[in-house]
This record gives C-alpha cells, structure tokens and sequence, in this order.
C-alpha cells in the first residue's frame, strides 16, 4: 500500500511539468512559425521586382508587387507580430476546447434544477446520475459534494453542523481542482492585449527612425518619396498590432465570460447540497 501511493505522488509532478511546458513551448513555435511566414511566404522572392537573392535571414528585397509583399519591408518586428497573432489564435482553439468541454452539456440552470427535485425526494443515487449526464465542472463538484452527502447520511457520531462542515469541505477541494484548470493559459490572451499594442509600436518607431534617417541622407523630392512609402510600411506594423491586441481582449472577455457562467453554476450547487442536507436531515 505504502509503495502505491509513493508511486502516485511522483507521477503527478511529472503531468503537471509537461502540461507547463507545453504551454510554453506554444508561444516559440508560434514565433517561429511567424518567421516562417515572413520569410518565405511575404518575402518570397517572387514578391518582389528587385528580390535580394542572397539576403539569407533578411534579405533586402525591394519593389514589392503589392500590398502583401510590402508587409515584409515592415520589418524584422513584423515576424514577432505574426507569432503573437498566432499565439492568441492557438490559445483561443485551446481555450475554447477545454471550457467547452468544463461546460458539459445542457444548461447548468437546469441541471441544479434536476438535482435539487431529486435531493427534495430522497433520492441521492438519481442526482449522481444527473451529474454523469452532465460531464461537465459543474456536474464534477456536485457529484464529490453528492458522494460525501451519501456518506454523511450515515456517518454516526457527527452532529448535523459537523456533516455540514464535511459536505462544505469536500465541495471546496472538488472546485480547487476544477478551476485552475478553467484559468489555465488564459494569462497569455490578457498578456497579448497590451503586448501586440507595444511590440507594433516599437516596430513603427524603428521604421520612422529608418525613413527619417533616409531622409536626411539623401534630401530632395526622390528622399521625400522614400519617406512617404517608409512610413506606408511602417504603419504596417501598427495595424497588425492592433488587431492581434483586438482579437485577443475580445477572446479573452468571451473565455472569463464562460469561466464566471461555471463558477456560478459550481457556487450554486455548494449552496444547494448544503441547504438541502440542512433542511432534510436536521
């Protein structure tokens, strides 16, 4: 027995690191990824009138033949704003995947409903069964809570106030473990809000400086146009940061949104198991 549980207490970590590390191993291949995407999709050689053949990492393409490919002269910034895009876009799917499945199914009003009839009749083992219906966080905490209702049915030597300390208790671990789960990963979306605005704003300052700097090297009506299409692309970069801090607080309102909607579900059937055992089995 005593190996057993030696043998469950050294697996958990090991779950619970690799979980971490997937979460952030996401973000690099996403930034990767970007790259990628910048490199050899915007910057195809193709793309361009003057394309610079030998320019391995960056390569100083010039005349680009339409808006697209004019997204590569944005800069080397531009390959970290496509990965932050990409992170909100794999996090929002992840979020999405594991909140819709935390939400079971049918409507959580419902099922508390459905519990509370049967707890008012007595019968204990057709609430446990809703909670399998449920499959959700919601129906998870109830059945620990139902789980420990049953056996304080029987348990001798408890007064009804001990009873419903235990019931309390155990609905209060069951949603411990519930929630972090909910939250999880939901760090990044807040995180992309404020940091899609500032990356495209460090690389629309870099290409002012560039087109400023051109300008004041070569002077003259042929510099002023230089200016003008260096600030087309740098204002490339301000509108991917936009939309990528756009898309994310959007995404991330949707997902707490959903994660209040259960945490309410789950207060709600605490309050029911607890009300129930007081007023049936004083």
């Amino acid at each position: 027995m005593a190996e057993t549980k030696t043998t469950a207490k050294a697996a958990a970590p090991q779950a619970k690191k690799s979980g971490n590390m997937i979460s952030w191993l996401a973000p690099l291949l996403c930034i990767v990824a970007g790259y990628v995407i910048w490199r050899f999709i915007l910057g195809a050689d193709s793309g361009f009138s003057k394309p610079d053949l030998e320019g391995g990492f960056w390569p100083s393409h010039k005349g680009p033949k339409g808006a697209w490919y004019r997204m590569y002269e944005g800069g080397i910034i531009v390959p970290l704003l496509i990965g932050c895009f990409l992170m909100v876009v794999v996090f929002s799917i992840e979020r999405f995947l594991t909140i819709g499945k935390a939400t079971g199914s049918g409507a959580v009003s419902e099922f508390v409903r459905k519990v509370q009839y049967h707890l008012a009749n007595k019968n204990v083992d057709a609430a446990l069964a809703e909670c399998d219906k449920q499959k959700g966080s919601v129906g998870n905490v109830m059945k620990a809570g139902l789980r420990k209702y049953k056996e304080m049915l029987t348990a001798e030597g408890l007064d009804t106030d001990q009873k419903l300390a235990a019931i309390q208790k155990e609905v209060e671990e069951a949603t411990a473990l519930e929630l972090p789960m909910l939250q999880k990963n939901l760090v990044f979306l807040s995180t992309l809000v404020s940091l899609g605005t500032l990356i495209a704003l460090l690389g629309t300052v870099m290409g002012m400086i560039r087109s400023f700097s051109s300008l004041g090297e070569e002077g003259g009506a042929g510099a002023a146009s230089e200016l003008a299409v260096g600030i087309s692309e740098a204002l490339y970069n301000t509108a991917l940061g936009i939309a990528t801090s756009s898309v994310s607080l959007v995404m991330y309102n949707i997902f707490t949104t959903k994660i209040d909607a259960i945490t309410y579900g789950i207060d709600e059937s605490g309050f029911t198991l607890t009300q129930s055992f007081a007023s049936l089995h004083k």
